[in-house]
């Protein structure tokens, strides 16, 4: 009998992990890496996100519904599912963010289709449901905010997070116009160039519309971006929450499981 114990302690202390396998679980717990994504310099704005913040997530839901909805669609997203998650009566809904369908149970598509979108912007316009998990809030905040006049673009304007962009300044009323101020750059070859050194308004928006006098450019693209990053995640909402209380849950099962292995090993020395 003693003997069968002794088998069953070794057997213990076998399953204890190694210092090696100890370590590779640390190192997997560590933050990632962080990296650009691709079309950035590297020098993004930062944007702050707060999906606790319904009235932000509002705001946004409403400039994007009035400025992006036109052209880009987020057929992820249906209106019933919005309304619900940022607490907006239907009726509110269906008169003020619903422009293309009655039914709150469609999703936020819109009429132009690819081969109109090539024709007019010589490219298929990208739905923007998950566009701010793939490319990351900072990026759309910078994308938004750094905008500028160039008269070589079809479209007279040229972005310094996505150069060469054919999407149009569409909230200018917004924000005015930028131009660009040059500096000379002398590389270690001698060369001497040109390149940007920052954006200057020029041009000061002289007539917002009226839900947005109140607020700076930078409140109407922080609360855009906000809404666009619930939008390519909407669970956000809940899930901080419902991981808080997981965590809650597991702290309490070690406990309990801690004091059980206690018990089944008391008598084994």
């Amino acid at each position: 009998m003693m003997r069968a114990r002794v088998s069953v302690a070794d057997r213990g202390r076998n399953s204890i992990p190694s210092p090696v396998t100890l370590t590779l679980l640390l190192l997997l717990l560590l933050p990632a890496t962080p990296c650009w994504p691709a079309g950035t310099g590297g020098d993004l704005m930062r944007a702050e996100v707060d999906l606790s913040d319904r009235k932000s997530l509002q705001r946004g839901a409403r400039t994007f519904v009035n400025y992006c909805l036109s052209c880009h669609s987020a057929s992820f997203m249906r209106y019933n599912r919005l309304g619900r998650d940022l607490n907006i009566s239907e009726n509110v809904l269906k008169e003020n963010f619903m422009f293309g369908t009655d039914k709150p149970g469609d999703t936020m598509t819109v009429a132009l289709n690819r081969r109109e979108a090539e024709k007019y912007f010589g490219i298929a316009v990208p739905d923007l449901s998950v566009t701010a998990r793939s490319r990351g809030a900072d990026w759309l905040y910078t994308y938004l905010m750094t905008f500028y006049r160039d008269p070589s673009r079809p479209n007279g304007v040229n972005n310094l997070a996505y150069e060469d962009t054919a999407m149009p300044h569409v909230l200018w009323q917004l924000q005015g116009w930028q131009e660009p101020v040059y500096k000379e750059v002398i590389h270690d070859d001698g060369r001497i160039t040109r390149e940007i050194d920052h954006l200057e308004v020029v041009t000061e928006p002289s007539d917002k519309p009226e839900p947005y006098r109140d607020e700076s450019y930078e409140e109407t693209v922080s609360d855009l971006v906000n809404f666009m990053v619930y939008l390519g995640e909407p669970i956000k909402l809940k899930r901080n929450t419902i991981g808080a209380w997981t965590i809650v849950y597991l702290l309490v099962l070690l406990v309990i499981v801690y004091l059980l292995k206690r018990e089944y090993w008391r008598e084994i020395k």
